[in-house]
């Protein structure tokens, strides 16, 4: 039986962090009753992690990890599509290997998955969501927040887009959508989220916002600088001029909203 819920792990030099995020990985599936996949998309590692990656899956011989990995690094867009177009899974969910967001709210974008949604994405501006951070972080969360409420309101500006936030990074859909709208993708950095999200716009496709629990346990390695907010911008640029209001690329099919269909069959593909 295919797993029915791949989990993809966008994964860059991650370090000895590495061997958290897996324990972590295997508490969540001994206590899971239904069928997952997890994925490390090696994004051009250079400090070991693939090799590690590979000794744990030896060691634990467990068949439901799969570590894919490529040279050089392209950017976490690019390693997002490829785990997510290599899964198996009838539903497909990415996020940090940091984990910052809890496998408690994975497994609700899995769930909501599960019960019809076609995409589903946490939302950090959702009114039940809640951050965890130490008190030395304070500061740093703020400026964290500013520039996502910032880039958010250039994103709304700029595209066809309503969410108060486009980037957290959890987010997932069903195998129709990812194998239908991710080859029409072209950002590699994390414009991803913003491209995938027009994407959607553009083919009607509904889009479902979830609350999360957010955790800020090292602000020192976060990628959410002002550089990484200046590159976005820049990117959003070339979003729009890829996904204008006609003329963008066009589905390989019809799609229909999940909620008219049986709860196995999320997304049905028309001919």
């Amino acid at each position: 039986m295919p797993p029915v819920i791949s989990l993809v792990f966008p994964t860059y030099n991650a370090g000895p962090a590495i061997e958290n995020t897996w324990s972590a990985a295997c508490d969540f599936l001994r206590v899971r009753p239904d069928p997952w996949e997890v994925i490390f998309v090696c994004d051009g590692c250079t400090d070991g992690t693939p090799e590690r990656l590979d000794e744990l899956v030896a060691e634990t011989g467990d068949s439901r990890f799969r570590v894919i990995r490529y040279s050089p690094n392209r950017g976490k867009g690019y390693a997002v599509r490829v785990g997510l177009l290599a899964a198996r899974g009838e539903w497909r969910v990415f996020t940090d290997v940091d984990l910052a967001y809890h496998f408690g709210d994975i497994a609700r974008v899995a769930d909501e998955l599960q019960m019809g949604a076609a995409v589903a994405v946490a939302s950090r501006e959702h009114p039940e969501s809640q951050i965890q951070l130490a008190p030395q972080h304070l500061g740093y969360a703020y400026r964290r927040r500013h520039q996502s409420q910032v880039f958010g309101t250039l994103a709304r500006l700029l595209l066809p887009l309503s969410f108060p936030d486009t980037q957290a990074g959890l987010k997932g859909m069903t195998a129709t959508v990812a194998e239908q709208v991710l080859p029409n993708l072209r950002c590699d950095g994390f414009g991803f989220d913003c491209e995938l999200l027009t994407a959607c716009a553009r083919y009607a496709i509904p889009v479902t916002e979830l609350p999360v629990c957010v955790r800020y346990d090292d602000a020192a390695t976060s990628t959410g600088g002002l550089k990484t907010v200046v590159r976005m911008v820049r990117e959003l640029w070339r979003i729009r001029r890829r996904w204008p209001a006609t003329g963008f690329p066009a589905p390989t099919s019809v799609f229909i909203s999940a909620r008219t269909r049986p709860r196995v069959a999320a997304m049905s593909r028309v001919a």
